[in-house]
């Protein structure tokens, strides 16, 4: 007798509709994908968005320093004009003992230590002064903060033809006060020593009141106990600066005398403009020629750019020994503290 296998099949589902994954489990599916999707994108933006925001820096970094500072260097092995700057010699080092050998590079050596030194030690001094009175309650402080910022923002042209009217010979206000006093009458513009001295007073009165606010900045971040427990030990206000303010301004003091240092190296506009005859030879006898008008004068009026890029890295290389003696000297001072 044969038996019948029925298999019952599985009951429809209600409207007809095909078994299936419900809607829901599909819906929290993609929207997991959307999130992991959206944190990739998160990711990726926090890792590569601060060289984005960077970037623009070392794009400019490398079109206008880095790539110059290799080209001159490549230069300065060549013997190159400014007539023809594609069409370059291979000389060696042979730039470098020439301007070795040059007495003008030597003379321009020592105006530009001269002149950085007549510059730099009054600056500072003046500068430290400025910052140690204006620390004080002051009325109108603000005003005179602002003030100490107009000879840094204006135009070095403005100031040195200024200045050049100044210290005129014959018609100077200079020349006229010496004149009252029964002082003859200085050629500050023809003199070794003068012509120096007038171009460091552009510099001490371009850069004063810069670096008085940075000493001010200093000083206030000092704390007050320290000048208080000085006072109650009896210490007057010029021993509280000697044996609080100096010391705790050692680190800026620093800063601001290498950045002084490595200003006064390369010193252009001031002596360019404050030549009687608008040349780069720094006076008839370059009495007042430094190393940036000796490199001007090599490169755009003689037409040696293999020379003039020797000069170039010359002082680049005196920058960088500023810059080691600036890290010996400031460990010592971490050192010593």
């Amino acid at each position: 007798m044969a038996t019948r296998h029925d298999t019952a099949a599985p009951p429809a589902k209600e409207g007809g509709a095909a078994p299936g994954r419900p809607p829901a489990d599909a819906a929290f599916e993609q929207e997991q994908r959307r999130r992991a999707k959206l944190s990739r994108r998160w990711q990726r933006d926090v890792r590569w968005s601060p060289y984005t925001f960077v970037s623009p820096f070392f794009l400019l970094f490398v079109a206008f320093g880095l790539f110059p500072l290799i080209y001159t260097g490549w230069a300065s092995l060549h013997q190159v004009e400014l007539t023809a700057p594609t069409d370059m010699n291979w000389v060696g080092l042979r730039n470098y003992t020439r301007i070795f050998d040059d007495d003008f590079f030597w003379n321009a050596a020592k105006n530009t230590l001269t002149i950085g030194i007549i510059s730099t030690v009054p600056q500072l001094l003046m500068a430290m002064g400025i910052a140690h009175i204006l620390n004080y309650k002051l009325r109108a402080s603000t005003f005179y903060r602002v003030a100490m910022l107009a000879p840094y923002a204006t135009s070095i042209a403005a100031a040195s033809l200024v200045f050049v009217l100044l210290f005129g010979r014959d018609y100077g206000m200079i020349n006229w006060a010496l004149d009252t006093v029964g002082i003859d009458p200085v050629d500050w513009q023809n003199d070794k020593w003068p012509s120096q001295i007038a171009v460091s007073s552009i510099i001490i009165w371009r850069w004063t009141g810069y670096n008085a606010l940075i000493y001010l900045a200093a000083m206030q971040a000092i704390p007050q106990d320290l000048y208080e427990s000085a006072a109650l030990d009896g210490a007057s206000r010029w021993q509280q600066f000697l044996h609080v303010t100096l010391p705790s301004l050692r680190p800026t003091i620093l800063f601001t005398t290498v950045v002084s240092t490595i200003g006064a190296s390369q010193v252009f506009g001031e002596p360019l403009l404050f030549d009687a005859n608008k040349g780069a030879s720094g006076g008839a006898e370059h009495q007042f020629q430094t190393l940036g008008l000796y490199l001007y004068e090599q490169g755009w009026v003689n037409q040696h750019l293999g020379r003039a890029s020797a000069i170039a890295w010359t002082m680049f290389l005196i920058l960088i020994v500023i810059g080691i003696v600036n890290y010996v000297i400031s460990r010592r001072l971490r050192a010593s503290s």
